[in-house]
């Protein structure tokens, strides 16, 4: 009998597996990246405490006022620009890119060149 792949699970399963070597420190914290079919959401966190220190997504007003659809490359490169902006505001230069489980290419990639060319380095 032929199964279907269950792709969240499958994710889930990369994610679990990508999070034993990644973690966020207060010197490095974590740039975790989730990607959904309409959107694109980044936030920065510190796994020593639980706290998340800068968030960015299509949802924003800010972002969602320079995008025509939050589920394209063009919107995760402006969240990668306000995402590196804010941080860079906050003080943290540089930190650890978490893809999520996701492959690094598309949209993810996209976010992650977007934040390094506005000055976050990882």
């Amino acid at each position: 009998m032929i199964t279907k792949v269950d792709r969240r699970a499958s994710r889930r399963i990369r994610h679990r597996r990508v999070r034993k070597k990644v973690f966020g420190t207060k010197e490095r914290p974590r740039l975790s990246v989730f990607r959904s079919l309409n959107h694109i959401y980044a936030q920065i966190i510190v796994d020593e405490t639980g706290q998340t220190l800068v968030a960015a997504s299509t949802l924003d007003p800010e972002v969602k006022a320079r995008i025509k659809s939050g589920g394209n490359i063009e919107a995760a490169k402006v969240v990668g620009e306000v995402i590196a902006r804010r941080a860079l505001e906050k003080g943290i230069n540089t930190v650890v890119f978490d893809r999520g489980g996701f492959l690094y290419h598309g949209r993810v990639a996209a976010l992650a060149e977007a934040a390094r060319e506005a000055g976050l380095s990882f």
